[in-house]
């Protein structure tokens, strides 16, 4: 769990009243070395807890919706779930490997827009981004010989 974030005081913030499953939600995914797929949460919930798939579904969206939790698009047309942008995680750009399906945070620095300030070229302000970089990852690549 992320040791600086309090869940409940997100999803106050927004509106959205901290319930014990929305909770564990949202500790799932601030545990999470990169985003989840909706089932990786669901599987990751019902290891300790009675809950149901589209009551995760609906948790999931409902927290995408009150902008603390982003979804992420993938190459194979599916989504992933992860932390939006806060005061302790900043906006950062993923790498998705296209054999695999894995999805790797990048480093916030490997990819920087000026956010909240007009940008001359831009047509508005930047309140959020998504950058998802397709390849294929280390493990996938075959060896050069």
């Amino acid at each position: 769990m992320c040791e600086r974030c309090n869940y409940e005081k997100l999803m106050e913030g927004v509106g959205i009243r901290a319930t014990k499953h929305r909770l564990a939600v949202l500790r799932i995914l601030g545990n999470a070395p990169s985003p989840m797929t909706a089932q990786e949460v669901f599987d990751a919930l019902k290891a300790d807890r009675s809950i149901n798939r589209v009551t995760v579904y609906r948790i999931l969206e409902s927290l995408v919706e009150g902008g603390v939790v982003d979804k992420i698009s993938t190459g194979d047309r599916s989504f992933r779930y992860g932390l939006a942008p806060n005061d302790n995680h900043p906006q950062h750009a993923h790498f998705y490997c296209r054999l695999c399906g894995l999805m790797t945070c990048l480093p916030p620095e490997s990819f920087r827009l000026p956010f909240g300030i007009p940008s001359p070229g831009l047509p508005g302000v930047v309140e959020k981004y998504e950058i998802r970089l397709d390849g294929v990852c280390h493990r996938c690549r075959p060896e050069k010989s």
